[in-house]
């Protein structure tokens, strides 16, 4: 690997791909040249890099060459169609979609949790889910110690997670029904300003939706944990950016409140906001914008055996996205 790479952010101009952008500038990484990827319809926009506008190209299947990594934000079948073509061409691919997250042959990667796992790539690693990568950061330093059993949890998802349009459907629902006006829908099936949705992604047979799968699936892998069980309610919330999820952990040994604080203070990539005397807990308004996610409302579970509960908040375009896609690619810098 090139020590300072020529990087492609393949779907630049959407939500994901603008903060890996960002990112990539804000945590200095060594980009040799930068090269912004995207559909037909975005080719022309100029965004910023470290100063230097840089016009965005539309994806071919000739895209690729030269490139030493590229970061995948376009969705799932855009992945698996160009993904095998970057690789095929000497790029790394770090993949943002679910395309191939439960694939045994490519790493699933929270970098704070299983680095390592980035050396066995053949040419594409995953990025997880954002709440599942968002739970995990606070799940796994207590697993470590304690060894998580299972989960119940609850998540309360930013309508950024379902992108741009989401955002501006909320933005005029809450200006619809001020304004005493009749509300429009686009986006969700119900109205989501003043509301709540538990219902994220599509229902499986079973009831519950990919989304709530996805937390077993894919904790199991990062994890190395393939017992873990997880049944999860994911609910949309009318939040503009950053999830939160509420989580209740029986684990096999015993853990208390206070060794379970210890753990967590020095778990990286996780702040502590733990003082509900001082009503300090992890909120999604101040996780915006931020690369750490937080854990909060630490105690003793009333219904489970060497049970936890907590809840855990961040910013799902970061740590659930961008962040650990760039976190990922710097791992392929460390190995190279």
């Amino acid at each position: 690997m090139n020590r300072k790479p020529h990087v492609a952010v393949v779907g630049a101009t959407g939500a994901v791909g603008i903060e890996m952008i960002k990112t990539l500038e804000k945590r200095n990484f060594p980009v040799g040249k930068l090269t912004l990827l995207a559909s037909a319809r975005s080719v022309g926009k100029k965004l910023t890099y470290r100063g230097a506008e840089i016009t965005v190209a539309e994806l071919t299947k000739d895209s690729f060459a030269g490139i030493d990594i590229a970061l995948f934000s376009a969705g799932g079948s855009i992945s698996k169609e160009y993904a095998p073509i970057a690789v095929q061409a000497g790029c790394v691919v770090v993949d943002n979609s679910s395309a191939f997250r439960m694939d045994e042959k490519v790493p699933l990667v929270v970098p704070e949790i299983n680095a390592s796992d980035v050396k066995w790539h053949k040419g594409i690693i995953a990025n997880p889910n954002c709440t599942t990568a968002i739970t995990l950061m606070a799940l796994y330093p207590l697993h470590a110690a304690f060894t998580c059993k299972r989960i119940f949890a609850s998540s309360y998802q930013a309508v950024s997670g379902t992108g741009a349009k989401a955002i501006a459907e909320l933005e005029r629902q809450v200006d619809q029904v001020v304004k005493g006006q009749p509300v429009t829908r686009e986006v969700y099936p119900h109205q989501i300003a003043f509301n709540v949705l538990p219902h994220v992604d599509s229902f499986l047979p079973t009831g519950y939706t990919k989304e709530e799968m996805k937390m077993e699936g894919e904790g199991r892998k990062i994890m190395h944990h393939p017992m873990f069980r997880a049944s999860v309610t994911c609910v949309r919330v009318p939040v503009y950016r950053a999830h939160s999820v509420a989580v209740s952990a029986e684990f096999d040994k015993p853990v208390t409140v206070e060794a379970a604080l210890a753990v967590l203070k020095k778990a990286p990539g996780l702040d502590v906001v733990d003082n509900p005397a001082k009503c300090e807990y992890p909120l999604p308004l101040y996780q915006s914008d931020k690369y750490n996610c937080a854990v909060g409302r630490l105690r003793k579970d009333c219904a489970l055996d060497n049970g936890l509960c907590f809840w855990v908040s961040g910013d799902q375009l970061l740590k659930g996205a961008a962040l650990n896609a760039v976190q990922i690619a710097e791992e392929l810098i460390k190995g190279s």
